[in-house]
């Protein structure tokens, strides 16, 4: 790996692990809906300013109610999931758990799209288990339900990542495929317009814009800008030079970039047990992705695992 490419990797963990920093800051304030829609708002936007520069066109060849629908699993659902799971769980423990996405992908893939479960891939599920169980039960936070629901929240997140990966290897690249960018740009078009309805139902009930100060609008900037737009531009040109398989293993990296930002700037607590079960999950992570063959990891490549 030439050392840029491993500063760009580093730089796009860095970058995801704070993601989970800014929800946690924008969350309490705004609310889950109010928060993802922003982001996605933001996203798209910048998004859709960035795709005249390579000089790429609006063109999805017919495609554009699938990756429509693909932004709404890929960013809509998760990105409220992980807003819902910052209302309890410091910032650490969501980009713990945001490396379960490879293993959602395999229990997915087992029992809806009939990919062949490994010895390797279900040891790696069950490591993964043990990794999030270690710290629900015996990290800084007290265990409770709030906690088991914060939990869940990022799995549901997690397994739309999963997901997301098949669905675009289905309607997508086996239909011809589609330049990344285009479907980076459409799938925040999607999520937008999903999350639109429901931000606007929030606000409606309680409107919580006044409440947000120059932190938090300065946290949505951030999260749009930076930890969705920018990353996405980052993880496409690490999959143009070093491939999807490798770009992969950016998912251990964010773990310690999540725990170390939400340690820094929020003051959350660490222990023994991040450690733990990071290891497990990191260890559950690379059993998952050892044995995948390049041409399969290349078709899922076309989803976004935004974060």
């Amino acid at each position: 790996m030439k050392p840029a490419d491993l500063a760009r990797l580093l730089a796009l963990a860095a970058i995801w692990g704070a993601s989970f920093l800014f929800i946690r800051i924008g969350a309490p304030v705004l609310g889950p809906m109010p928060t993802a829609f922003i982001r996605v708002l933001i996203g798209a936007v910048t998004l859709a300013a960035c795709l005249p520069l390579p000089r790429l066109r609006w063109d999805m060849r017919g495609k554009w109610r699938a990756v429509l629908v693909l932004g709404v699993v890929n960013s809509g659902i998760p990105f409220v999931m992980y807003a819902i799971a910052a209302l309890w769980l410091p910032a650490g423990y969501s980009a713990v758990f945001n490396a379960m996405t490879p293993l959602m992908g395999v229990l997915i893939g087992a029992v809806a799209f009939s990919e062949r479960l490994t010895r390797a891939k279900a040891l790696g599920v069950l490591l993964g288990v043990g990794g999030v169980a270690v710290l629900t039960r015996t990290g800084p936070v007290a265990f409770s339900t709030d906690v088991m629901l914060g939990a869940l929240a990022c799995l549901v997140a997690t397994a739309c990542y999963g997901l997301a990966g098949f669905l675009a290897r289905r309607w997508i690249t086996e239909r011809g495929g589609l330049d990344s960018r285009l479907v980076a740009a459409g799938s925040m078009v999607g999520a937008t317009l999903f999350l639109l309805p429901f931000c606007v139902a929030a606000l409606w009930r309680h409107n919580t814009l006044p409440a947000a100060g120059a932190g938090v609008w300065g946290a949505m900037l951030g999260l749009g800008v930076v930890c969705t737009a920018l990353a996405y531009i980052l993880y496409f040109r690490l999959i143009a030079d070093l491939g999807p398989v490798r770009s992969l293993t950016v998912t251990f990296l964010i773990p310690p970039f999540g725990i170390v930002w939400g340690a820094l700037f929020l003051g959350e607590a660490l222990s023994w047990a991040h450690a733990v079960g990071g290891v497990l999950i990191g260890v559950a992570v690379w059993l998952v992705l050892r044995p995948v063959a390049g041409a399969k990891a290349a078709a899922q490549g076309q989803a976004v695992p935004g974060r």
